[in-house]
């Protein structure tokens, strides 16, 4: 079980002495604190992975039962723990691939994968204008199976290499993955669409999930009309519980509406477990799938707690915030535009039930909405409104502990950045205006650019 941390002194005896409003007031006051009343000051292995610091005792004991579902290491049959693994899977349980609830990485050459899946499709879309599955295997790629069943293939990572340089004469080198299939259940179509994603962080979610909808479409502009060259634009994709569209916030192309829907879409994907939202195994379209019905294999209760664990994340504080060359890279994020998608500030919607995500000012450094970023980084595969040269612009909170809690620097949707600075190398499309801005900088700008990026 993770260790519970407090904010800090500070803050615990400003709550011990006033009241939610006053604490809330206090919070929000400054940067220092990303995700308002719920951060953590917090810089170890553990910076992702702390529960809400101020949390009633019936929701902190609803997070302990959900971390020990999130931790659980799942097994085949009908086992009466845990059980429910497969027929064909990606892995084992929640953590192992939201390793320290922190970011995937891309697998070296020859590696295998551990916290990256790929997504596959084929032209057209499904009734609610999801992605199209390849026949005989659906819309991910699962490399492993139970005993007595066949995994779907295995998957190849290879890189080819690129140079280049900035304006100042210093060189880079950038690494773009190259994906093949071999050992397959079946026969790939030629057409078929591909798309690796590495595991994004969870902290944070629930506050994400708490922006309100207005809060996401003031900043769109498909048409560009302001002319800055930033055109943003929502996701809308299906709801299950509610039968209809909702704006997508989660998943790289912004494909899923709600932390829950996150959730159980990865408990039947990546793990093969039915549950109350998704109720047909991944293996449904396969010779090997059984013909029965699919009996519900995670009940609702424990839906409920894994994603309440989630939603109940806290938020990393900035490190280094006050500090000179801090300030200067802000001002450099600033003025060559990056500030135009990663919007820094955010307030959550008045939610008297969940009194704890109410009303709080956050930094996640998102807008949420899909952008163009170019055919470098395109994956060429839509996902509702997405199509594939778009992605959801990801949060920055907490991104310059990604190599403290998780081992690596790893960045973009397929991990193929190894630092911050191939990360920004690679963007183009609407990114592009920023990403040249970037390499006119001069050493000393670029150094206090990545210095702001880590503070996060």
């Amino acid at each position: 079980m993770k260790l519970k941390f407090v904010a800090i002194v500070v803050l615990v005896s400003i709550l011990m002495a006033c009241n939610k409003s006053e604490v809330l007031e206090e919070a929000n006051k400054n940067e220092w604190y990303s995700g308002g009343i719920q951060t953590v000051f917090d810089q170890g292995a553990s910076a992702f992975s702390a529960e809400f610091p101020i949390i009633d005792a019936h929701k902190s004991k609803m997070h302990e039962i959900g971390d020990v579902a999130f931790e659980a290491t799942f097994v085949s049959g009908d086992a009466l723990i845990n059980g429910g693994l497969g027929p064909i899977y990606n892995n084992v349980s929640c953590v192992s691939c939201h390793v320290g609830d922190g970011r995937g990485k891309a697998p070296e050459n020859g590696e295998e994968l551990s916290s990256l899946l790929v997504r596959i499709s084929v032209p057209g879309n499904g009734p609610h204008g999801e992605p199209l599955g390849v026949p005989g295997y659906g819309g991910q790629f699962q490399t492993r199976a139970i005993f007595g069943k066949q995994k779907e293939g295995n998957i190849q990572f290879d890189y080819s290499f690129q140079n280049g340089s900035f304006n100042d004469g210093e060189v880079y080198e950038l690494r773009k993955p190259i994906i093949s299939f071999s050992n397959t259940y079946s026969i790939i179509p030629a057409d078929v669409m591909v798309s690796p994603r590495v595991a994004s962080p969870i902290f944070g979610l629930g506050l994400l999930e708490a922006i309100p909808d207005e809060s996401i479409l003031k900043y769109v502009d498909e048409n560009d009309v302001n002319n800055d060259g930033i055109s943003g634009k929502a996701n809308k994709v299906w709801e299950v519980k509610k039968n209809d569209f909702s704006i997508g916030r989660f998943g790289w192309k912004a494909g899923q509406p709600s932390v829950i829907q996150q959730t159980a879409g990865a408990f039947v994907e990546d793990m093969g477990i039915t549950n109350p939202i998704y109720k047909v195994e991944s293996a449904y379209s396969q010779e090997q799938f059984n013909g029965e019905n699919d009996v519900i294999e995670l009940s609702d209760s424990l839906l409920h707690a894994a994603t309440f664990y989630v939603q109940t994340l806290a938020v990393p504080a900035r490190r280094s915030a006050d500090d000179a060359t801090v300030l200067a890279g802000k001002r450099i994020f600033n003025e060559i535009k990056c500030s135009s998608c990663h919007i820094a500030i955010h307030r959550t919607s008045v939610n008297v039930a969940f009194p704890e995500i109410s009303n709080q000012i956050i930094f996640p450094y998102t807008d949420l909405l899909l952008h163009d970023l170019g055919e470098e980084l395109a994956d060429n595969r839509p996902e509702y409104l997405a199509n594939g040269r778009e992605w959801r612009t990801s949060p920055l909170w907490g991104i310059g502990l990604t190599e403290v809690v998780n081992g690596h620097s790893n960045f973009l949707h397929d991990g193929r950045a190894r630092n911050l600075t191939e990360a920004i190398l690679w963007h183009g499309g609407e990114g592009a205006l920023s990403k040249n801005k970037f390499k006119n900088l001069s050493s000393s700008e670029r150094k206090a650019l990545l210095q702001f990026l880590k503070s996060l």
